[in-house]
């Protein structure tokens, strides 16, 4: 049975860091709407140019558009003959995508394992966000505080520059944090009442986070 997962947390909770380990550890793919976004934005589409203004200004992408370019993306994973599961960054976020996300593993003949939901509070993720950073080509995060790169400035697996999202300032970052609780919080309660949700405390550096969401993940596959 493939290993379905759900991580679920405010922005700059380590959703990203602790998937990648996941995801090695058990040969998963991971599936990131904000990648999926981010990628129509560098685009530069009418369609990526949309999506710019809404991201910038720490709203949320809205349903159905976000239904669609996960569904695209997710179909090509699963016909993939080395598929073993999933890890889904940044949706559901509302209940509305959680039932468009069951009909979708349905249509694709799979089903939701968990939900990992980490925990952090609003100064930890703003504290965290101010300082993260990107490589420009290989897309990969750093954080200047907790995970800096070995040259500042430059990635340590190609040597590309490394940039900052527009969506990293601590005034867009305190938004979108508010309108993750208050958009979010039906969702994690519908979740719990499945009895799928798993939570942690995520107010930690990335290394205890990660061990933390492995723990819980091996529970789950020793009891399926």
């Amino acid at each position: 049975m493939a290993l379905n997962l759900i991580f679920l947390g405010p922005p700059g909770a380590g959703k990203g860091t602790v998937a990648q380990a996941v995801m090695d550890k058990y040969s998963l793919v991971q599936l990131s709407t904000g990648d999926l976004i981010r990628a129509e934005v560098a685009s530069g589409s009418e369609l990526g140019k949309k999506l710019g203004v809404i991201i910038n200004s720490g709203q949320l992408v809205g349903d159905d558009l976000m239904a669609q370019m996960l569904e695209k993306d997710l179909a090509k994973k699963v016909s993939q003959k080395t598929f073993k599961g999933i890890i889904l960054d940044g949706f559901p976020r509302t209940l509305p995508q959680a039932d468009m996300l069951e009909s979708i593993l349905k249509k694709l003949k799979q089903k939701l394992t968990a939900v990992i939901y980490i925990e952090s509070s609003k100064e930890s993720v703003v504290y965290r966000l101010s300082s993260r950073w990107s490589c420009s080509k290989c897309k990969k995060v750093y954080n200047t505080i907790t995970m800096p790169p070995k040259n500042a400035g430059v990635c340590d697996d190609d040597g590309a520059k490394l940039t900052q999202r527009d969506d990293d300032k601590p005034e867009t970052i305190g938004k979108r944090y508010d309108t993750f609780i208050e958009k979010t919080s039906p969702l994690i309660n519908y979740y719990e009442k499945k009895g799928l949700l798993h939570r942690y405390d995520g107010n930690v550096p990335p290394g205890p986070s990660i061990a933390a969401a492995e723990k819980i993940i091996a529970g789950i596959v020793k009891k399926n």
